[in-house]
């Protein structure tokens, strides 16, 4: 029988730290990474099966209120200590991808239920208001929100969500072979500025009739219909203006336009739907003028509103091209109807567009050319100096006193308060008379660039009064009768003013378009807002390209013209 002994194991000394040696360690285990410890680490769970949260609760209360060493009911003997970030070494990775996997809600209808109502704010601020059924008959109980809009916050309609973005086609059939010169962001005319210059009265033609007090009586209670009056009123695109012929070969001034086409410039940076204006460069001189049947032609609705009129059916009454059409016929109409045949107050010269058939049918029109001093004032000598030419117009004159002043006259039209397009304007048969400053607010809104035009054409033509009448339709559901519910009048630099309408900004574009041009060579171009994007362009285009969208856009306004 052996006697027991004992032998002490060799002690192996680790110069690296604590933990074995590399000359120890079995070949098995050689590959085996190992996670470095503290001679502070206590002994825990080898495995705790009840708790696999554990870990990330540790995690969070490390960086909480109690600091480092906070206290939780699953970390009673565990703690952070050196290497314990080394555990991530054994954790298994899954490398497989999942993007083309989704999660089911599989949800009680009620907890869906719950969630929408925790997300939309619940039933607060809804009204139930009750429709009649279109099959069964009775009424169905619709919920409504109600209650004030949250700031900042777009408050969407029904389906709202599933409406497609709108895209619009250009105002021109832009050619293949169209060359892009330039391209400007509205973002950087909003930015030019320029001194508002002077006018200077240099011819005037024409006639106008006074304006009829009697209209500025007229209100919801004592409506006025809206009569069809036949008359014959010129609107000469400005190259074959004769007057601005005359001038151009007696060099009165560098640029020549009309106050159409002037206000539309200025007023560029409020305008949504797309437009056009040609550019001729002749020797020293730049014509901006219109196409025959572009848009100068027509008046547009609710340009601005959060969400115009439809544009795509164009067999409703309330679609884009019908409401332009008559909002184009009760201007005309209405500017006919509120004044006085008899008296007149004549110009110096007679109409320069009236023949021998139509001098006893004329319209009321004042043709006054004005001409505007755009040096700059770097300019010192005469031959470095810019005027534009302007042919302005003005529709009415009225006495005050002794004095006769100049008017523009214009008419603001409601169609339908409940129609898409009508911009949560209040129904003026009911709210004229006592809102008129909430409906000149909407209207302000829905129609900035419309109303920014009529101000400065007024301006342009040195108009001291803009006469705004309100027509809406006798019957929402019928475009063919209109009434006359009110008059008012302003001042155009107090209602450019109450717009918020910056004119040395508008003068700014018209410097910055015509100093543009100026450096263009001879030929012709086409200045266009593109569609669906505040940026202005200008191409280069050949006569035939122009000649060809003329005929085109004589064709569809000769088609609609048969459509009315």
């Amino acid at each position: 029988m052996s006697k027991p002994h004992f032998q002490l194991p060799k002690v192996y000394e680790s110069q690296g730290g604590w933990g074995p040696t590399n000359d120890v360690i079995p070949l098995k285990f050689q590959d085996i990474p190992y996670a470095p410890f503290s001679k502070g680490d206590k002994l825990g769970r080898v495995a705790d099966w009840t708790n696999p949260d554990a870990q990330k609760q540790d995690n969070r209360e490390v960086t909480g209120r109690t600091g480092r060493s906070g206290f939780n009911r699953f970390n009673r003997d565990q703690h952070q200590a050196y290497g314990a970030a080394f555990a991530s070494t054994f954790a298994y990775t899954h490398t497989e991808d999942e993007s083309s996997f989704s999660v089911v809600d599989n949800r009680s209808a009620n907890a869906k239920k719950m969630a929408i109502k925790a997300a939309g704010g619940g039933q607060r601020g809804r009204v139930q208001t009750k429709e009649p059924r279109t099959n069964t008959g009775g009424y169905r109980t619709v919920n409504q929100r109600g209650g004030r809009q949250q700031q900042g916050r777009r408050r969407y309609g029904y389906k709202d969500y599933d409406k497609p973005q709108r895209v619009r086609n250009a105002s021109i059939n832009i050619g293949a072979d169209w060359k892009m010169l330039d391209e400007i962001e509205f973002s950087r005319l909003s930015k030019l500025n320029f001194g508002i210059p002077e006018a200077e009265d240099v011819a005037s033609y024409g006639s106008v009739n006074y304006y009829n007090k009697a209209y500025d009586r007229v209100n919801t209670k004592n409506d006025k219909p809206l009569a069809h009056i036949e008359r014959v009123k010129y609107d000469t695109t400005t190259s074959e203006d004769p007057i601005i012929q005359q001038f151009m070969q007696d060099n009165k001034a560098t640029v020549f336009a009309t106050d159409a086409v002037l206000s539309l410039l200025m007023c560029s940076t409020r305008t949504v739907y797309p437009w056009d204006i040609v550019v001729k460069k002749v020797d020293d001189k730049v014509i901006l003028d219109k196409r025959p049947g572009g848009v100068f032609d027509f008046i547009t609705v609710n340009e601005n509103a959060a969400d115009p009129p439809a544009e795509t059916d164009k067999d409703t009454i309330n679609s884009w091209s019908a409401l332009s059409t008559e909002a184009t016929y009760i201007n005309q109409n209405f500017a006919r109807q509120v004044l006085d045949n008899k008296n007149q107050h004549k110009f110096s010269n007679p109409n320069p567009f009236a023949s021998e058939d139509t001098k006893d049918k004329l319209a009321s029109c004042g043709y006054r050319y004005r001409k505007f001093d755009l040096t700059s004032s770097q300019a010192e000598e005469d031959a470095e100096r810019m005027y534009l030419m302007v042919r302005t117009e003005v529709d009415a004159a009225v006495k005050t006193g002794n004095q006769t002043t100049l008017m523009t006259v214009r008419a603001l039209n409601e169609f339908d308060p409940n129609a898409q397009g009508a911009g949560n304007s209040l129904p003026w048969k009911k709210s004229l008379d006592s809102q008129r400053g909430a409906v000149v607010a909407a209207e302000m809104k829905n129609n900035a660039a419309k109303l920014a035009r009529w101000a400065v054409q007024a301006m342009l033509a040195g108009a001291e009064q803009l006469k705004l009448g309100y027509v809406a339709r006798q019957d929402p559901k019928n475009n063919n009768r209109h009434v006359v519910l009110g008059t008012q009048a302003y001042k155009p630099k107090d209602f450019a003013a109450q717009m918020n309408l910056s004119l040395t900004n508008g003068w700014g574009i018209v410097k910055a378009v015509a100093d543009m041009c100026l450096q263009l060579p001879e030929g012709q171009y086409i200045l266009l807002k593109d569609p669906n994007r505040p940026i202005l362009r200008i191409y280069a285009v050949s006569n035939e390209d122009l000649e060809a969208n003329d005929d085109e856009s004589d064709n569809d306004a000769e088609g609609e013209e048969k459509d009315n």
